[in-house]
């Protein structure tokens, strides 16, 4: 459980600020410019991949977050990697409507990641 709060407690923060600055920048994404979605899609293999070799953990909890979110970083890069010059999602009540999923998703793994553990009665006497 302590690798999943710990994984939880970087995706979150990240998935709330990514998610949060893409809503106020959705302009940015007009010009694709295929050298860097191509370079974006390699950080994104890679952090994908390294979630997922830390944590392919399939129980069904809230950890299954971490590993789901591992899997779709590392598809998405490789997306990135293979058609960097698709177009990008524009500005629509869809592509608002999936960034605020992700940000939600973003909130309850910092709120896992972060919320402290019951505490225990202690040992015992």
């Amino acid at each position: 459980m302590t690798d999943s709060r710990q994984i939880a407690g970087l995706l979150g923060p990240i998935r709330v600020v990514v998610t949060l600055s893409e809503m106020v920048n959705f302009d940015i994404w007009e010009e694709n410019l295929a050298p860097v979605t191509y370079l974006n899609g390699g950080l994104l293999f890679a952090a994908g991949l390294a979630i997922i070799r830390t944590h392919n953990i399939w129980k069904p909890n809230w950890t299954l977050l971490v590993t789901l979110t591992g899997w779709g970083i590392g598809v998405l890069g490789l997306w990135r990697l293979f058609f960097p010059e698709a177009d990008q999602a524009g500005e629509n009540v869809a592509a608002y409507l999936g960034v605020g999923v992700l940000c939600a998703l973003g909130c309850f793994l910092t709120f896992k990641g972060y919320w402290p553990l019951k505490p225990s009665n202690g040992p015992p006497n």
